[in-house]
């Protein structure tokens, strides 16, 4: 019965990451249909790289994006892990269709701005959710993570400079406007998918530094009902041994928490710090991650 009930989660795991795979892809090709190809905007990666041979030489954008991943996922067969090719073929094979599938969408706007801001948040969610369901779009990843294995700089860098690349190609054969919306497309999407990963409900994670830590735990369990951890420390010029109090708290509980330690301990040193997302008792479930 364990076993079994193992399986099941695996298996209903698997179709809810392969259902987000494919909203995700929808969501990114409906953006690239609908606002980025009809204003001559491009794009970063090997979709970019597709989009301008769509608008030199009327390529079909699908065919492509698996035609040009295609030799990333020949040569990176054996040199990257399994798991990361498996997830880069399935994102990419779903990304195609869903291309094809939408390539009929109506233009949605003919302001290249709005069209740059507005595509840029469509394909941050849809990536965001690509990636939250354990997918990926392949491409530059798989070139970035073989490069990476072989020079010294890091996955981010080589993604940077291949997209630099593009864009300063999307100058030169086009003009310098084009390659000017695709940064901006390409910065709003980048942020939105930060987003769509890290979520809107920002916590805070607070640690005081105090003489009274276990009246400060105790206060902060009874009225936040918050729980909390101790860390030893000692002051590099006093030399004395001191108890570090650390929770995580919500946007608004933030101002009890300043009250309590002042109450407490008007000496007390305290550092508050940003948690984009926090996973467990009091905040977000498990579930989903």
């Amino acid at each position: 019965m364990h076993w079994r009930s193992i399986r099941k989660y695996f298996n209903l795991q698997l179709l809810k990451n392969l259902v987000g795979i494919v909203i995700g892809a929808s969501i990114v090709s409906a953006s690239i249909n609908a606002l980025i190809i009809p204003n001559h905007i491009a794009d970063g990666g090997l979709t970019g790289i597709a989009i301008i041979l769509h608008y030199l030489f009327n390529w079909p954008v699908s065919w492509a994006v698996f035609l040009l991943n295609l030799p990333l996922f020949i040569l990176g067969f054996r040199m990257v892990g399994r798991n990361f090719l498996i997830l880069s073929i399935v994102g990419v094979g779903v990304l195609s269709a869903t291309l094809s599938l939408t390539a009929q969408l109506p233009t949605l706007t003919d302001d290249v701005l709005l069209a740059a801001m507005f595509g840029g948040v469509l394909t941050g969610i849809g990536m965001g959710i690509i990636f939250r369901s354990r997918g990926s779009l392949g491409g530059t990843d798989i070139l970035a993570v073989l490069f990476a294995r072989t020079t010294p700089f890091s996955v981010g860098q080589i993604i940077l400079a291949i997209d630099a690349v593009i864009f300063i190609g999307v100058a030169v054969l086009f003009r310098p406007e084009m390659a000017m919306y695709a940064m901006i497309y390409m910065f709003i999407a980048t942020r939105v998918v930060d987003l769509v990963q890290e979520g809107l409900s920002h916590s805070k994670s607070v640690m005081v530094v105090t003489s009274n830590p276990q009246k400060i735990a105790n206060e902060i369990m009874e009225k936040l009902g918050r729980g909390v951890t101790f860390f030893l420390a000692s002051g590099a010029f006093s030399g004395q041994a001191k108890q570090v109090v650390y929770c995580v708290i919500n946007r608004t509980e933030l101002s009890q928490i300043k009250e309590i330690v002042r109450e407490q301990d008007p000496q007390a040193f305290m550092a508050i710090s940003e948690v984009p997302e926090v996973v467990g008792e009091g905040f977000s479930s498990w579930r989903g991650h």
